[in-house]
């Protein structure tokens, strides 16, 4: 077994990396399922996500902070990067996020919000002209028609702002994968954690 993982991660900061990306598939996914239950309550999407910045923002502050002496200065553009990234990324799309959790499953919205990969693909293939094979299309069609099985099983049990809860949700993974797009070559000018750290600010602003 040791030998078949060591070939599958080919270093240790791989094997790190895939560890930090499942730890952040599973916050991200459980994130909708708190929002739903903070619903029961009598708050509104604004208030929600405030409070969500507002206890989130010191720690941004502090790696901001943290890493303030060692970094390299950043450019204009890098700041301009920073303030529409988050705006996109941090604050538009969890803003619509939360907005649709108003009206569907926390299910369906994990479903649909995790689409944004396929619209990466979809994006780059169309700015940068990125190749799509056939097992992506093939893929990218499953996605979709998997999304649809379950929008109509929720079609069935209730249909009360179903389409405008998806509505929401959708455009939030479109803007996230906008942000993604866009955040790569951000990031790799002034590293993750101070683009986190800015970004985030800039969103909690904006909240």
């Amino acid at each position: 077994m040791y030998p078949l993982l060591a070939s599958f991660f080919s270093s240790h900061q791989q094997a790190l990396g895939v560890l930090f990306a499942l730890l952040a598939a599973i916050g991200f996914s459980a994130k909708a399922i708190f929002i739903k239950l903070a619903y029961v309550e009598p708050v509104d999407a604004v208030t929600l996500l405030a409070l969500r910045m507002v206890f989130s923002v010191p720690f941004f502050v502090f790696a901001m902070l943290h890493g303030r002496a060692q970094a390299t200065p950043m450019a204009r553009h890098d700041w301009l990067a920073v303030l529409l990234l988050g705006l996109m990324g941090y604050y538009l799309a969890s803003f619509l996020d939360f907005l649709g959790l108003q009206y569907i499953s926390a299910g369906l919205e994990r479903m649909i919000l995790f689409l944004y990969p396929t619209m990466v693909v979809l994006i780059s293939a169309l700015v940068f002209r990125a190749a799509i094979g056939r097992r992506v299309w093939f893929a990218l069609l499953l996605s979709y028609v998997g999304i649809g099985l379950v929008f109509v099983h929720d079609f069935h049990i209730t249909s009360d702002g179903l389409f405008m809860g998806s509505s929401l949700v959708f455009a939030s993974a479109l803007a996230y994968a906008i942000y993604l797009i866009g955040a790569g070559h951000t990031i790799a000018r002034i590293g993750s954690m101070r683009f986190t750290a800015y970004a985030m600010t800039v969103a909690c602003l904006a909240c």
